[in-house]
């Protein structure tokens, strides 16, 4: 049997971009819910510190994330070293959904998918293989999920 689908909502804190309250009536009906949930400060901060809490989350099998963009959050995970789950994964943009709907979206049982799968971009050197480190078959781009 899979597990449950993780709820993850962040109060974007420091960044202050998510309507105050948008954020506050997500979180007000996320815990008077009694739905399990997880919350954390700041999702840019944690990727700039490459808070393990990431990996974690992005380990535990399906997820919805309340935060903004889709596609800000997949980078976020990935600079952290903790790639989401693209085919399990559905980012809740609380700077351009009300609060219904994010919360409508959250308690429905089915994920919505919605994390760009791929684009393309330079590796950093610490992602390149020895030989291209070294000079040799350095490729031009590395296409990451």
């Amino acid at each position: 049997m899979s597990a449950p689908t993780r709820i993850l909502y962040c109060n974007c804190t420091y960044a202050q971009v998510v309507p105050k309250e948008v954020k506050e009536a997500v979180l007000k009906k996320l815990c008077e819910s009694g739905v399990a949930f997880e919350a954390v400060a700041d999702l840019c901060e944690m990727s700039a510190r490459q808070d393990p809490g990431l990996k974690r989350l992005a380990e535990s099998g399906s997820i919805k994330i309340a935060a903004c963009f889709p596609r800000a959050i997949k980078w976020l995970f990935h600079s952290a070293k903790a790639p989401l789950p693209i085919p399990s994964t559905e980012v809740l943009n609380m700077r351009t959904q009300s609060a219904e709907e994010v919360i409508s979206r959250l308690f429905e049982p089915e994920i919505n998918p919605n994390v760009p799968a791929g684009k393309i971009t330079l590796p950093t050197p610490s992602e390149l293989p020895a030989s291209a480190a070294a000079g040799q078959d350095q490729p031009a781009a590395v296409v990451v999920p």
